[in-house]
Parts: C-alpha cells; structure tokens; sequence
C-alpha cells in the first residue's frame, strides 16, 4: 500500500505517478462543485455536463490509479467524499433548482432522500473495502482488497453512485431534449428522485462493465457504434442520455424480475 503522508517519510520526494489519480479525483470534485453554482445561477444544462463530466473523472482516477499501481487509502477516502458531492448533493441540488423548488417541504425531502442515501451507498462500499483487514491477521495491501471488493463480483450491490446521480437527471434530459412526460412534473420528478435513492441503497444486483466481453467479431462494429455515438453527443446529447437512461433502467428492471422483487437482503 502506498502512503502519500507519513511520520516517517521526512523530505523524501514522492513520484507525480503517485499524486496523478488523485489529482484527476480533485478535478472531479471541482468540477461537482462548480456545477452546484452553475445550479444555482439558473445555467442548468452546463450544470448537467459538469456532473457527467465528473463521472468521467470518477471512472479515470481509478483507472490510472491500477495501471500506475498508484492506488492509496488516502485516494480511495478522496474519491469517496468526490463521489458524494459530486453524484449526490450536486444532482439533488440541481433537479431542486430547476423543477422542485416550487413544491415546498416535498421537493426538499425528496432532495435530503437522495443525498442521503448516495452518502450509505458510499459508506456501505468503504465498510466493505475494511471488513477484510478486520478478518484476517495480517493486515492485506490496499491493491488487494480494493481489487476484491471491486473486481470479484461482474455485478455492483445496488445502483452505483453515479448511475444513480445518472439516473436522477433524466426528468432534465427531458425537458432539454423537448419533451413533455410526467416525470417532468414537480411532484413526479420528487418521487422519482426517492425511487433511485432506493435503488441506490438496495442490495440487488445491478449491471456493472466489468461484466462485459467483448467478441473479436464485434470490434469493428463496436468502434462504428462509438463513432455513431460520439456523433450523436454534440448533435442530439439530451435525447441520447434519456435513451442511455431508459436502456439502464430496462436493465435495472430485468435485475428487479431476476430478484423476484427483492430489494433488499
């Protein structure tokens, strides 16, 4: 395990390939940060790439934090606190500047709801990550047991964060894209921020990348797709997202009839 700050590290010079994943985390933050002020000064749309743009810094810092072999304690508690700001206050936050403000007490609760369980998810996953060093009697390299608690299972525990904070956004796709459907309705919108709270905090077994393999036969379409899809960001984003939005939540909803409806346990 990698210590950024000890007692007895003295002036000794720490590599940049240490602090990178870090620094990529801090830009995440920032970036969560800024969108709650783009929130609140009524630049919704910016707000809403902001937050996206945060979810692409909270999938490269653990990237390049396994492939430096630059992963941290200090890394993984930053990414926890970024990952709270930035896909459960900053989003909540958001959906309450834009649709829930005039609904009082209701849109309020449905914003602490979402917060809140955003903050257990993550709390549950660090619980998970130091469970292990409690059970055995050597305490286990930081590598190993965030590769463990990540990588042995192809499936997450519940809605991940930013799926959620995803998720959560969809009444604005709609609204930006154009469209008119209830979920965009204050009062919709409040409830669908508690159903993706439970979704978050629920033990079912959700889609996870890591899951995914690819055939040799389908690389060449894959990278048309992406073409496609890169195409489709700067031409039609808002409709793309609430499409990626709905595939996600058909899958979610495949997971919840695998379950029998079991959520929880």
């Amino acid at each position: 395990m990698k210590r950024l700050f000890s007692r007895n590290s003295g002036n000794e010079g720490v590599p940049f390939a240490l602090l990178l994943p870090n620094l990529v985390t801090l830009t995440g933050m920032c970036l969560g940060l800024t969108s709650i002020r783009f929130a609140m000064d009524g630049r919704f749309k910016t707000a809403v790439v902001l937050i996206l743009l945060a979810a692409v810094m909270d999938g490269l810092d653990g990237l390049i934090a396994r492939r430096l072999n630059a992963t941290s304690r200090l890394g993984a508690e930053l990414d926890s606190l970024s990952d709270f700001l930035c896909f459960g206050v900053a989003p909540a936050l958001l959906v309450y500047h834009m649709i829930l403000d005039g609904t009082g007490s209701l849109g309020w609760i449905a914003v602490l709801t979402f917060a809140g369980a955003s903050c257990l998810r993550l709390a549950r996953f660090n619980v998970m990550r130091a469970e292990p060093e409690k059970t055995e009697d050597s305490t286990p390299d930081l590598d190993d047991v965030i590769e463990e608690v990540e990588n042995s299972k192809p499936y997450f525990v519940g809605v991940p964060a930013p799926g959620g904070a995803m998720l959560g956004l969809l009444p604005l796709y709609l609204i930006f894209a154009g469209w008119d459907f209830p979920i965009m309705h204050p009062f919709a919108a409040a409830l669908w921020l508690g159903i993706v709270a439970i979704l978050m905090i629920s033990t079912l077994k959700t889609f996870s990348p890591k899951a995914l393999k690819i055939p040799r036969w389908s690389i060449a379409p894959l990278m048309i797709v992406t073409v496609v899809f890169i195409g489709l960001i700067f031409s039609m984003p808002w409709t793309l997202f609430a499409a990626i939005c709905a595939g996600y939540g058909a899958l979610i909803a495949g997971n919840i009839i695998t379950a029998r409806g079991r959520l929880f346990g």
